[in-house]
This record gives structure tokens, C-alpha cells and sequence, in this order.
């Protein structure tokens, strides 16, 4: 026995244990684990979820040992998981395992429910009564290249999320070597019967014929048998005595429920789970007697059509077109989409199946090319009468918003031809402001009137040669106030001197000033409110920025420029 079934057995209780240690057939070419937990209290659901019962017939037909249970409970789920583990020996060379029903998931865990969990959901209740995927994965996991688990999802509307748990299957990782198929009841159902148990067959091609995924282990050639089973002579046995076992109560109960609705669905459910059961006879009288009921043979017609995913999408997206609300329009026929059929066909006059027939689907392709085309003639003549609307002259504005709504119109070359014009002719006159603007700044040639332009035109053409001609303003300022500091300087700068020793200001109004100074991005130095060479050179920095002439003093048109700042204005 492998380490990992070892594990596994060694967390059952020891009553339940004594239960899953029975001989399995000598002869089994490989195990199998079926759970089918559709909704059992809803009988047209056996058409979906429990459908996968059809894959054991093939499974034990190449001799595979199947471990089936038909809508159990969390208990029944327990002990048909031990039945298969204890099947599971150092024979075993390849396993498979269909679960269908509804499943939720955590961020680490997905969990097969029971067909009666509460609604809403009861966390404590999933997590101890669900069926943990982990759990079988596990087991799979020393089975690489030979291990496949198939899922089948039946839908969840009427169940709510919860703060931990979410719908569906969610994220799985598979063990190395584990083969991870997800699907619809229905599309697991023919991929197990059809393909899984057929010797030879390409099982990964089967999967992409499906247009599934396989998850996992993933080959581009995958054969899950290769040969033929061919069972051993059998050895003539003293018959044991008869015992219910788990699945003899599960066959009792599902054909309890399936005598009572007498439907041709739940026939077929009993029969490809048990086709040699008890009441198979009966079960294949009514069937016949059933066969032709009007929906069945409406699913019939629909299978035989065998429509591909593509051929959906187009019908999903026909009858969207024609309001009919399919929700979505993934080439998955669900409960939206067989509404919308339903609607279609009550509105034209057809018997409300939710199933298709090829002339409905001619007729409904029919029906949406005539939609389109009055769609496209409406947005024709709209286009046609905006476009005269704003003609002969649109503007820019007009021809974006015309543009906005045709993008593909009648006219949108020539709104676009037109739009092109306007945003150059608008270029070159923004160009040209510029140019105006830069030789206004140039005339005046002063620190100040290039800031000017560079405020108005931050990005302007002439931007880089405003800066540098600011930066040798400046540079030559200071050059000259270093000579008026040292011998006197010149006629402007004695008349500067004078005008600032008669203002006569105390250290207060200096220190006022050298803050301003420092405000502007000139450092004066310390600010003190002592009149040094660091001063004297910021306040020609100062009076060249501002276009008055950089002796360096503080005259009176330097301090009404520092008034004019907001400056002496607070003392």
C-alpha cells in the first residue's frame, strides 16, 4: 500500500477503517471514483450533474473497479471514499475520479457539497460535511502520468457567498503528474464515456475537441488505456449472503425519487447508473413508453445538430442582439441562454422547449441580419443629419464630437481631413503669439520681461534662450555692482547712495528687506539686518529681475518695488 493511501486510511476511525479493507477484483485494470450529487430533490437536474453515472459502464467494461454513489450525503461520501481507497493496492497502475455537483472553494480549498447543504451556505457546516478536493488529489498524486480527475460543475443560482466561501471550484493546483479536466455535467459526461475509457484513444485530443482545458499534466499525446481489458476465466464462488451495502441504499432512494416523477430523464439517470439494477426492467418499459415526450426529443434534435462552441457564441450573440439576455456569450448554453431560446420561441410562434432546432437557428441568424441592418440604416441617416447639422463650416469642437459618435461614418475621413487642418492652423497661430511674445521680451532686454514670457510660454519656442539671456543679465549686474561696492561706482549709483542714506532705515527695515530678498531666491547673506557685499549684490540680482537699474542700493525706486512685493507694507 502506497504511503499516501496509508496516510489517508490512518485518519479514519477504526470501526469505519474495518469497513474499507475488503478484497478488490483480482483482475481490475484500474480504479474509479464517481461522485454525482445533483440536486435530488430537483428532478430535471438529473439530467444534469448525475449524467456522469454513463462513464461507469465503460470504465468497468475495460475493468476498472468503480466506486459509484448517487446524491450522498457527507457520511455516504466518507464511506464510498473509503471503499475506493481501500480498493487501491500496489496493482493499481492508473486512477481516475469524476466528481459533479456543486462545489465552493476557499483561497486554499475546493469542496464537493453534499446535495443537502443549507442555503445560504453554512461555513462550518461546508467545511466539516463538504468533500475536500485536496483529499483525493493526494491520493491521485502517486499515480503521475496515469491519475485524472474530471469535474463537473452543475450551477449555483440560488446560493449565496459567505464571507470565506465562494462558488464554484476556484483555483487547484494538481499534483505533478495529476490530469485536471473542468467542464459542464454535460460536457464531462460524453468525454468520460466516450473518450476516457477507449483503448487507444487520444484522451488529451479529446479534451481539445471539446474545447476544454486539461490543468496539471498536460501532454500534447495522452493515451489513458492503451489496450483492450480482457478479464481473467471466472472461478465459481458459493454465492454470499445478501447485504445492503451503500450503493444498494443509494440505488433504492434515487429509484424512489425517479418512480415518483416518472419522467423520461430520470430513467435514463437510474439506467446509466445502474443498468443492471433491480428495477432496470421497469425503468427500460417506461423509458420506451417516455422516449418521445416533446422536451426530451427537443434535446435530442439539439444534440444531434452536435453545434460547436463557435456556433453557440453566434447564437448567444444573435439573439443578445435581438434583446434577448443569454447572460454572456461564451458558447455555454445555461440556464440564461435556454431562456432566452424559450422567449425567442414563444415569440415567434414555437413550442417553448429551450432547445434548437437547425431552422430556428437559421431563422434567429435571419432575424438578427435584419436587426443589423435596420441598426446600421438608423445610424446612417443619424449620421447623415448630424453632419448636415454642422455643416458647411463645423469647427474643431463640432468635428471631435462628430468623430466621437461615428468613428467609422459616412463622413469621418473628411472629419478627420478638416480636424487636421484646423489643429495645425491653430498650431501656427499659437507659434506665431509666441514669436511676438519673445521679441516683445527681446526689445525690452531686461531680467523681468523674460520671466514674463516664460510665465505666458512655459514650453514656448524660445524658452531656453529667454532663461540664458536672464542668467547673463545677471551676471552682468553683479559684475557691476562689485565695482560700485569697491571705488563708488558710477553717477546712478551716487545718486542711489545718497537717496538711501537720507530713507535713513533702521536694522528692522533691512532685515525686513534681506527676507524679501531671500524670498525672491537672492541670498542676501545673514539676515541680520547689517548691510554687507552678500547684500548689496542681492539687491542688484533683485533690482535686475525686476528691470530697475542694479546699482546694489536701496533707493526709492527699489524700496516702492519692495512695497509693490508686499514687503514693507506689514511694518
Amino acid at each position: 500500500m502506497n504511503r499516501t493511501l496509508t496516510a489517508v486510511l490512518a485518519t479514519l476511525p477504526a470501526a469505519a477503517l474495518a469497513l474499507t479493507l475488503l478484497p478488490r477484483e483480482a483482475d481490475a485494470a484500474g480504479d474509479a471514483l464517481i461522485f454525482a450529487n445533483g440536486e435530488y430533490d430537483d428532478m430535471p437536474r438529473l439530467s444534469g450533474a448525475n449524467r456522469v453515472l454513463a462513464a461507469a459502464e465503460p470504465l468497468e467494461r475495460q475493468g476498472f473497479a468503480v466506486t459509484r454513489l448517487v446524491e450522498g450525503a457527507s457520511d455516504e461520501m466518507r464511506e464510498a471514499l473509503r471503499d475506493f481507497l481501500a480498493g487501491i493496492d500496489s496493482e493499481t497502475d492508473r486512477v481516475a475520479a469524476i466528481l459533479s455537483g456543486r462545489f465552493v472553494h476557499t483561497e486554499a480549498e475546493t469542496y464537493l457539497l453534499p446535495p443537502d447543504a443549507p442555503d445560504p451556505l453554512d461555513e462550518a457546516a461546508v467545511l466539516t460535511e463538504g468533500l475536500p478536493v485536496s483529499a483525493l488529489l493526494g491520493v491521485l498524486a502517486d499515480f503521475p502520468g496515469s491519475a485524472v480527475l474530471l469535474i463537473a460543475e452543475d450551477e449555483m443560482d440560488t446560493l449565496r457567498e459567505t464571507r470565506f466561501l465562494s462558488a464554484g471550484s476556484g483555483p487547484i493546483e494538481p499534483p505533478q503528474g495529476v490530469t485536471l479536466v473542468r467542464g459542464t455535467p454535460r460536457q464531462i459526461e460524453r468525454l468520460a464515456r466516450r473518450d476516457l475509457a477507449t483503448p487507444s484513444r487520444d484522451f488529451a485530443e479529446a479534451v481539445r475537441d471539446a474545447e476544454l482545458e486539461m490543468e496539471g499534466y498536460a501532454p500534447r499525446r495522452m493515451v489513458f488505456i492503451d489496450e483492450a481489458f480482457e478479464p481473467e476465466p471466472e472461478r465459481e464462488e458459493p454465492a454470499p449472503e445478501p447485504e445492503q451495502t451503500t450503493e444498494d441504499r443509494g440505488e433504492e432512494r434515487l429509484w424512489s425519487s425517479v418512480s415518483q416523477r416518472d419522467d423520461a430523464a430520470g430513467y435514463e439517470t437510474y439506467l446509466s447508473a445502474y443498468p443492471d439494477g433491480a428495477h432496470a426492467a421497469t425503468a427500460r418499459d417506461r423509458l420506451e413508453y417516455l422516449r418521445d415526450a416533446p422536451g426530451r426529443q427537443a434535446e435530442a434534435d439539439e444534440d444531434a445538430l452536435n453545434l460547436s462552441r463557435t456556433e453557440r457564441q453566434e447564437i448567444q450573440s444573435d439573439l443578445t442582439s435581438l434583446d434577448y439576455d443569454t447572460r454572456g456569450v461564451d458558447g455555454i448554453f445555461g440556464q440564461g441562454s435556454r431562456q432566452a431560446i424559450r422567449s425567442w420561441q414563444e415569440a415567434n410562434g414555437q413550442e417553448a422547449t429551450g432547445f434548437l432546432t437547425r431552422r430556428q437557428i437559421e431563422r434567429i441568424d435571419a432575424q438578427a441580419a435584419s436587426a443589423e441592418r435596420r441598426a446600421a440604416e438608423e445610424r446612417d441617416r443619424a449620421d447623415r443629419a448630424y453632419w448636415s447639422e454642422i455643416s458647411p463650416d463645423p469647427g474643431a469642437e463640432q468635428l471631435r464630437t462628430y468623430l466621437d459618435r461615428y468613428p467609422d461614418g459616412i463622413y469621418a475621413s473628411d472629419a478627420r481631413s478638416r480636424l487636421d487642418s484646423l489643429e495645425q492652423s491653430a498650431r501656427d497661430r499659437a507659434a506665431q503669439r509666441d514669436r511676438d511674445a519673445f521679441v516683445a521680451a527681446r526689445d525690452q532686454d531686461t531680467v523681468r520681461a523674460y520671466q514674463l514670457y516664460i510665465e505666458e510660454w512655459p514650453n514656448g519656442a524660445f524658452t531656453d534662450r529667454a532663461e540664458q539671456r536672464i542668467r547673463a543679465l545677471r551676471q552682468a549686474a553683479q559684475e557691476r555692482q562689485g565695482g560700485n561696492v569697491q571705488d563708488g561706482g558710477s553717477a546712478s549709483g551716487s545718486r542711489a547712495a545718497a537717496e538711501e542714506a537720507a530713507m535713513n532705515l533702521p536694522n528692522m527695515a533691512w532685515a525686513i528687506a534681506e527676507r524679501q530678498l531671500a524670498a525672491n531666491g537672492h541670498n542676501p547673506g545673514q539676515v541680520d539686518g547689517t548691510v554687507d557685499g552678500q547684500t548689496r549684490r542681492a539687491l542688484a540680482a533683485y533690482q535686475a529681475d525686476k528691470g530697475l537699474t542694479a546699482h546694489g542700493y536701496l533707493d526709492q525706486a527699489t524700496a516702492a518695488q519692495l512695497l509693490s512685493d508686499t514687503v514693507f507694507g506689514r511694518f
